[in-house]
């Protein structure tokens, strides 16, 4: 009876909040994103002199259509460290058939998560640990029996079944857990008292390719300013080329295709290689507060309660440069969310406020691991048990009207129900991630809400699109993430169809005010990891 209820009254909301929505404003979502992506802003690297110019536009953006700041100003300060990686010394390997080494950037890519001027991983234990999972609750341990301190675990990325074509199986088939995620591998490697945990790259199941892998970790990594200095993580995190493990493997007298394979077995025994790393290199560390940048409409009957939107305004900078061109603009990724923001502000500002208070959100270093979105669920400016939920943005579809609309991570939480009826009030068709392997569910800001209880909606154009169909929008996916994604060629383009974004925001504009003037709670369903901690939240709130 309460999902009844619940329905009832954000549907009636949501009439209401259709009736009643302003226009888009395409100009807008235009305007930010060319001006986001220009090299005069460098790629947006958090903590450069291009962050105070980043956020001072937002600002100015969100001032002028009518937000107020948030109870502690327009900014919450990240602390952030930077560590940079310099003089890194080749990985090798010895003590098999043949030494192998591995050159920085073009055979592999490697760092740390420790706050040190020096790495020095020498003679370490190589252990090939299959998909390095440890989780009990599904019978599955890479870890069973072995001491891994101080040695150099060798991981596969991705999950045991990701090849399988379905969505069912102990990791979900195709759809990619929160255990295939290569953050959660160094995690349980560092746990495990790992001393350097190396992920083999293979395109397939990384879902991006090499190229993604040197942009985003051959220069310098952000990480939260925290005490200890990180001192419990492994001291060499990394990647190797799939090409250069399989060389590695035949040194050490395997055959890595086979003990991939069985890698996928239940009850799979880690294989020590008998060979031993050792890499180095040294850090220069640059401690810095970050920024995320908020602006609120404050509500006119429940200001204590807050409904979210979210999107992360951080790109990667200066990068390996491709054709003479060395600034990752990151357009798309993710100006345009960015920009979907500021276009969400202003159709508020026209409406005016909701019931209960609006919060807008542009948050610093997702590309850096979540570390903004994540800093602010843990220390947030409003409680989390207030915060009734909201949507999170990250890249926004410029390919034209779509027939189908996405949940990323179906079949959570009671949000999903209430998108149904706006996308059909479109004639659009809910539909499953059609690239569920990529993981998308853990790589956005959305993730360090639901990890903490607030129901996140991370959804947005499919594929099948109005003009073209399943095969042009497939096709533009793909250009996308082979040519564009995290390269500096994820570029403004004048000629974007910006009909598919409007679509979106439409949809993100309805949802959020139906959220605000509606008195319910939407929740997890029962089945979703985060319902427990949604309900002690929402009980402490109470």
């Amino acid at each position: 009876m309460r999902h009844f209820l619940l329905l009832a009254s954000l549907l009636s909301a949501s009439a209401a909040a259709a009736k009643d929505a302003p226009a888009v404003p395409v100009q807008t979502l235009k305007d930010v994103t060319q001006t986001l992506s220009s090299d005069a802003y460098e790629g947006r690297k958090p903590t450069t002199p291009a962050e105070d110019k980043t956020v001072a536009y937002i600002v100015e953006r969100f001032k002028a259509a009518g937000l107020k700041p948030g109870k502690d100003g327009w900014f919450q300060p990240v602390p952030l460290v930077e560590i940079t990686a310099q003089n890194v010394s080749p990985l090798s390997f010895t003590g098999g058939k043949a030494p192998v080494s591995m050159a920085y950037r073009s055979d592999m890519v490697v760092w740390t998560f420790r706050v040190t001027p020096k790495i020095a991983v020498k003679d370490s234990d190589v252990v090939f640990v299959g998909y390095g999972i440890n989780a009990p609750e599904r019978g599955w341990n890479d870890y069973a029996g072995l001491d891994v301190k101080g040695k150099t675990v060798v991981i596969l990325v991705n999950d045991p079944d990701w090849q399988s074509p379905e969505r069912t199986g102990l990791f979900e088939g195709k759809a990619m857990t929160y255990y295939g995620r290569w953050t959660y591998k160094y995690e349980e490697a560092a746990r495990q008292g790992a001393a350097a945990a190396i992920i083999v790259h293979d395109t397939e199941p990384a879902a991006y390719g090499w190229g993604v892998v040197q942009s985003s970790n051959a220069g310098p990594k952000l990480e939260l300013d925290e005490k200890g200095d990180h001192a419990d993580q492994s001291a060499a995190a990394g990647w190797m080329q799939l090409a250069k493990a399989k060389e590695l493997f035949a040194s050490a007298g395997q055959d890595f295709d086979a003990l991939s394979a069985a890698a996928k077995q239940k009850g799979f025994k880690a294989v020590p290689l008998g060979v031993k790393a050792s890499v180095s290199f040294d850090n220069t560390i640059k401690r810095q507060a970050s920024k995320n940048v908020i602006g609120i409409l404050p509500g006119s009957a429940a200001p204590n309660d807050y409904v979210l939107y979210t999107a992360h305004w951080d790109h990667l900078g200066h990068c390996d440069a491709v054709k003479g061109d060395g600034i990752c603009n990151g357009a798309r990724d993710n100006a345009t969310g960015v920009a979907g923001l500021v276009a969400l502000a202003e159709m508020y500002g026209k409406a005016g406020p909701a019931k209960r208070t609006t919060v807008f959100m542009a948050v610093t270093a997702e590309e850096s691991g979540l570390l903004g979105s994540r800093y602010y669920a843990e220390h947030p400016v409003y409680p989390l048990g207030q915060t009734v939920g909201g949507v999170n943005m990250d890249v926004l579809d410029v390919s034209g009207k779509t027939k189908d609309f996405v949940v990323t991570g179906a079949g959570k939480s009671e949000l999903e129900d209430l998108i149904k009826p706006l996308a059909a009030a479109q004639g659009r068709v809910i539909e499953p991630e059609p690239n569920p392997e990529r993981g998308s569910y853990y790589r956005s800001d959305h993730f360090s809400f639901a990890k903490l209880g607030v129901p996140m909606l991370d959804g947005g154009a499919g594929e099948d699109l109005v003009i073209g169909g399943e095969a042009a929008g497939h096709a533009a996916t793909l250009d996308y993430i082979a040519n564009r994604y995290h390269k500096p060629q994820d570029e403004y383009d004048p000629k974007w169809n910006w009909d598919g974004a409007v679509q979106d925001l439409s949809l993100y504009y309805q949802l959020g005010r139906q959220l605000g003037d509606s008195g319910a709670w939407p929740n997890w369903y029962k089945t979703a990891e985060f319902r427990a901690v949604r309900d002690a939240s929402r009980a402490e709130a109470k």
